[in-house]
């Protein structure tokens, strides 16, 4: 588990380029949400805060994900054109990821 003002660093390739990215866990309520905030890494700022709500079919996990772009209008520019998007697909995938991982771990 996590704990409040603990830090996670990962490399991962986006676009073909590989980017380090480091997030500090800024706030906990256990187990309503978690939010993180980048440190440091490719973005002019990032915030993302996950929320878990009861739900019928088990619980509903929400992401409020912020960013600002570096790179001022070009940047502007790169969310219109493609990164919005890019963004939104990446964090599907994730939490479909986080989603079999979780429902399988429930049998163990």
């Amino acid at each position: 588990m996590i704990s409040l003002g603990e830090t996670v660093t990962w490399r991962a390739r986006y676009f073909g380029i590989y980017q380090t990215l480091t997030v500090q866990i800024t706030a906990i309520e256990s187990p309503v949400r978690f939010v993180d905030q980048m440190l440091s890494g490719a973005f002019a700022s990032m915030h993302h805060t996950h929320l878990f709500e009861p739900h019928s079919a088990g619980t509903r996990m929400i992401d409020m994900f912020d960013y600002t772009s570096p790179l001022g209008p070009l940047g502007l520019l790169a969310d219109w054109l493609f990164l919005k998007r890019y963004m939104t697909n990446l964090l599907r995938q994730r939490n479909s990821l986080i989603k079999q991982v979780a429902e399988n771990a429930q049998g163990l």
